[in-house]
């Protein structure tokens, strides 16, 4: 292990300095290989002063340091904590040596980051004047949040932890000598690794959490509980009884499964497009997760596969609860699977056919509405459930069609053709305007015609001014498009994909209230 330990004290003869020498004797007692830094031997100009700090030439010693940086496998800072952060030569000398392009990337459009010091992990050790207790509670670690969070977590280190001695002015002999035994225990620790078992998991955890790209959930289960109140009178169950009893929750587990499996999937087939992607964000360019390292297509594979087997068994026990057929239950629930994992695992690929977008309109409408519906007794070729998610259906492609055009040159470059590929990016604007539209004229049409008993009751008043302000903006980006000359050039469009996502809610969230 490349351990460097960096002394931020500007005085070597100092509590922070006997601290670092503990440390350094703990971890070569640990067998790694440790290289030290003290910033007050290194010649350098702390500020910053041209606009980047990449215009800034390196001075010898910074050079230097940013060598043994990037060699490490682990970083140790031992500062002082004055005026609720570090001293002003530690701050310095970050400021100078986490470079762009170096340290971190910045995501194309000016928003969103990567950390590229992943697979690093780092130690603080602080000594202090105000109690840490107070510090904690009062202050709330300012000093500690600002390197932990805002500087090496930012550039990808993970985990940073933090080790606080203070309070230094009331501390006796024995209480400073305590503290030197520890940091030399925490430097000999190392021997059994960086990173300890509780942190893995914690950081493995997160990983899969991030995988599941859990934000895109919450439709699913609102479209599902719509098909299961449609049908929950039909055998005798009261709407307010839905959601407590355990057919309505295992079914949706299936639903959640299928969901999980089909998003793994998604990661490890699209990682050509999303290694290339430079406008990735919370709702493209994928999790990130086989990108960044935090997980292998090892792993991601096995996800896959444990989602599926947790997928039939929970088929199975939904058969023993369901008062509708089985045969029914299980076609509809097949050709779901078959249409979701469908959009990018072979042999349909269907994103990659320019279908991906009809893919996703239908499976998240009528798909698990239908699969509601079933659970509950209904039969699949009811009209009710067909009226009931229409309006959805036609929701739902501006906002899957709009999130093709920040991946349009990366899906492009990995042959993915959806439509803001096939059609270019005036051609997906187009196409986006046309189903806002579609969309909110048949939403009208339900509640005039009282659909389902009234279940869309009111959308009229929602849907139409919302549809309004989506329509306008998307006229706007066409004309731009259009100035533009017919480039095809990616770029993110985060607040109209949010207008466009929460346009989709409505459609499925007046059913829900309603039925």
């Amino acid at each position: 292990m490349n351990v460097l330990l960096i002394l931020g004290h500007p005085r070597r003869e100092s509590l922070c300095g006997a601290l670092a020498d503990a440390y350094s004797e703990g971890a070569q007692a640990a067998g790694v290989e440790l290289r030290r830094l003290d910033l007050v031997d290194l010649k350098f100009d702390p500020d910053v002063h041209p606009p980047s700090p990449n215009q800034q030439p390196l001075e010898a010693d910074l050079q230097q340091a940013l060598e043994w940086l990037l060699w490490a496998d682990h970083l140790v800072l031992v500062y002082p904590t004055w005026w609720g952060g570090p001293p002003a030569l530690l701050k310095g000398f970050l400021d100078r040596i986490l470079l762009p392009g170096v340290t971190f990337n910045t995501c194309e459009g000016g928003i969103g980051y990567e950390g590229l010091l992943k697979g690093r992990s780092a130690q603080l050790i602080t000594t202090m004047d105000t109690p840490p207790l107070i510090h904690r509670l009062i202050y709330r670690e300012p000093g500690r949040n600002a390197l932990a969070r805002a500087t090496l977590g930012f550039c990808g280190m993970h985990p940073v932890r933090s080790m606080v001695c203070g309070s230094v002015k009331e501390s006796s002999p024995k209480q400073r000598q305590t503290w030197l035994s520890r940091t030399k225990y925490q430097g000999r620790q190392l021997e059994r690794g960086r990173i300890t078992t509780a942190e893995w998991l914690r950081h493995k955890a997160g990983a899969w959490l991030k995988a599941l790209r859990l934000q895109f959930y919450p439709m699913t289960w609102v479209a599902y509980s719509i098909g299961a109140l449609a049908a929950a009178p039909s055998i005798s169950v009261s709407n307010t009884n839905v959601f407590s009893t355990l057919l309505f929750w295992v079914g949706y587990l299936c639903l959640f499964l299928l969901e999980a499996a089909t998003v793994f999937t998604n990661e490890v087939v699209d990682l050509g497009s999303d290694r290339r992607n430079r406008f990735y964000s919370t709702f493209t360019g994928g999790s990130r997760v086989l990108v960044e390292g935090l997980l292998s297509v090892r792993a991601v594979k096995g996800g896959i596969a444990v989602a599926l087997l947790g997928l039939v068994a929970s088929v199975a026990w939904l058969l023993m609860l369901t008062p509708g057929s089985a045969v029914s239950v299980v076609a509809v629930l097949a050709v779901l699977a078959v249409l979701a994992l469908g959009y990018t695992a072979p042999p349909l690929k269907l994103s990659y056919r320019g279908l991906g977008e009809l893919d996703v309109a239908l499976t998240h409408s009528i798909g698990v509405l239908l699969c509601g519906y079933v659970f509950f007794g209904g039969a699949w070729y009811a009209l009710t459930p067909w009226l009931l998610s229409l309006p959805l259906m036609l929701a739902i492609p501006p906002s899957i069609t709009l999130s093709g055009l920040p991946d349009l040159e990366a899906d492009a470059a990995a042959g993915k053709r959806t439509l803001a590929v096939r059609l270019g990016r005036e051609g997906a604007l187009k196409v986006a305007l046309g189903f806002t539209l579609a969309s909110a004229i048949v939403a009208v049409v339900w509640q005039w015609l009282e659909v389902a008993g009234g279940a869309f009751a009111g959308i009229g008043y929602v849907v139409v001014p919302h549809a309004a302000v989506l329509s306008a903006w998307l006229y706007r980006e066409l004309g731009r498009s259009k100035r533009a000359a017919g480039t095809q050039v990616s770029a993110r469009v985060d607040g109209l994909m949010i207008v466009s996502l929460v346009y989709v809610l409505w459609f499925g969230l007046f059913p829900l209230f309603q039925l």
